[in-house]
């Protein structure tokens, strides 16, 4: 958790600040928009929705209008976070850099803008690769969610929580050209850690407004996790 607060600290530095602000910018504009076309149809969902239920249901209509939106604003988040990541993946890649940079005073030969275009298209396919093991996971436990009603959202958030922390510890690993499986088997070994990293981010998607600079805050923090935890060894393998 520490490492995650000192994100909050480490953007708010001098020189870290504009690779923050085109990121952050991207995701405003692509929330924004998604959040404002979602909520003028959600009136028309609920008129489908009350429309095919029976009459004698039609008075749960105040019910169910918070458990809507609360569903779509979930679903949403979730949604246009996985977008947002590939489109934001080389930004993320550079602030990682940027970071990492900062706190050991060494450069990573990673080269110049031309070389970060060039290598866009090897980042978006990293995102791929982790949408492919995030996706046959997330509907088994969203399975699990639905049909075990107690445990269920308990489970949900602690795999949310792993995901968060493979999302964003991924950047630094792979400035490195650390392989996707690799990188997994290193958190796995600092399991504990790890967990409790993607558990704080996952906290904070839940807070409305404050969830909108989660991905430089969660980038910076797990930067200063992997100089202080992976680096002496994953960088020379």
């Amino acid at each position: 958790m520490s490492y995650f607060l000192k994100g909050f600290e480490l953007i708010r530095q001098k020189g870290l600040r504009r690779f923050v602000v085109l990121p952050l910018g991207i995701n405003l504009v692509l929330f924004s928009v998604a959040f404002y076309f979602l909520f003028q149809q959600m009136g028309v969902w609920m008129e489908q929705l009350m429309a095919a239920a029976p009459e004698f249901l039609r008075w749960m209509e105040w019910l169910l209008w918070p458990l809507v939106g609360l569903s779509v604003l979930v679903t949403a988040a979730f949604t246009f976070t996985a977008i947002m990541n590939f489109i934001a993946a080389p930004f993320n890649g550079l602030l990682a850099e940027q970071v990492e940079k900062r706190l050991t005073g060494e450069p990573l030969d990673t080269g110049g803008v031309l070389d970060l275009v060039k290598d866009t298209p090897r980042l978006i396919g990293r995102e791929w690769t982790k949408l492919c093991y995030y996706l046959p996971r997330a509907l088994v436990f969203l399975v699990i969610l639905f049909f075990i009603p107690g445990f269920g959202p308990v489970i949900w958030f602690c795999f949310t929580a792993w995901m968060l922390a493979i999302q964003y510890l991924d950047y630094p690993f792979d400035n490195h050209k650390v392989p996707f499986a690799r990188m997994r088997s290193a958190l796995r070994m600092q399991r504990w850690r790890s967990f409790t990293f993607g558990a704080t981010a996952a906290l904070m998607a839940m807070i409305p407004l404050l969830n909108l600079i989660l991905m430089p805050v969660a980038i910076c923090g797990a930067t200063a996790l992997w100089v202080d935890q992976y680096r002496e060894v994953h960088r020379k393998l």
